[in-house]
């Protein structure tokens, strides 16, 4: 496994689950990936909602990408992460958001105001299947960047 295929998957499966902590209550819930690239995972979110505020206090994350494959076929791959999340303060990547996602002009005039990109940047990601049910800590692991 190469950093290359788990960039691939995670673009070809863009939901997530997204996990964050809030003190000692793990907060879970599924996200849409913006992109991956050779540099990490890229996400953005509002600043008014709790997970903004979730990261802001503690950078930690954890998120499950997952191809499904019916039960018959031996179920799905999975792909987890973990890291830390690194806000990006860059205009040009905000530009480029709002051309990809227009819809989100429609939250307010001034996106720096409300629109946080992030990016996972650094942790180490894992293929998972059925398979490696009961192996879980001999399953080799990518570190990045």
């Amino acid at each position: 496994m190469s950093f290359a295929d788990v960039v691939d998957f995670a673009n070809r499966n863009p939901v997530c689950a997204f996990a964050t902590a809030e003190g000692d209550q793990p907060r879970v819930r599924y996200f849409l990936l913006w992109y991956a690239d050779p540099d990490g995972f890229y996400f953005h979110t509002n600043t008014a909602k709790q997970v903004y505020a979730q990261l802001r206090a503690n950078q930690k994350i954890e998120l499950a990408f997952y191809d499904f494959n019916p039960p018959e076929q031996g179920g799905g791959t999975m792909l987890r992460v973990t890291g830390e999340v690194e806000f990006l303060e860059d205009a040009h990547l905000r530009n480029c958001l709002l051309e990809q996602r227009p819809f989100l002009k429609e939250l307010g005039d001034d996106p720096a105001e409300y629109l946080a990109i992030f990016r996972v940047g650094r942790g180490e990601a894992w293929f998972w299947t059925s398979a490696d049910n009961l192996r879980e800590d001999a399953i080799p692991r990518q570190k990045f960047p």
